[in-house]
């Protein structure tokens, strides 16, 4: 009983996004990435500058990466505007690769 009178009951919540959605299919590997220009989409994660930073350098040296596109996401708690993803889509970039870190 609580201090009203009556019973308290629980709810749970579930923290899952449990949204069915229909099955997709991975989008296809490069073969190489030497000439190819490659989008890095920071989400604004702390550390996540460092960790692309870092990428960034390897797709160019080791893998010869012709360019690398990069765009910031404003909030990580939000999708990504369409400002910031509309460099990626245009066919501009061969692959993206989004930068998750803590």
């Amino acid at each position: 009983m609580n201090s009203f009178g009556g019973t308290m009951s629980t709810i749970l919540i579930s923290p899952l996004d449990e949204t069915p959605r229909p099955a997709a299919h991975p989008a296809p590997r490069l073969e190489q990435i030497s000439g190819k220009t490659i989008g890095l989409l920071d989400i604004s994660k702390p550390g996540g500058r460092v960790f692309l930073d870092r990428i960034e350098l390897l797709l160019k040296e080791r893998y010869g990466a012709a360019s690398v596109i990069r765009q910031t996401k404003p909030t990580f708690t939000k999708p990504a505007p369409d400002n910031v993803i509309a460099p990626f889509l245009g066919g501009g970039v061969d692959a993206v690769i989004e930068g998750l870190a803590d």
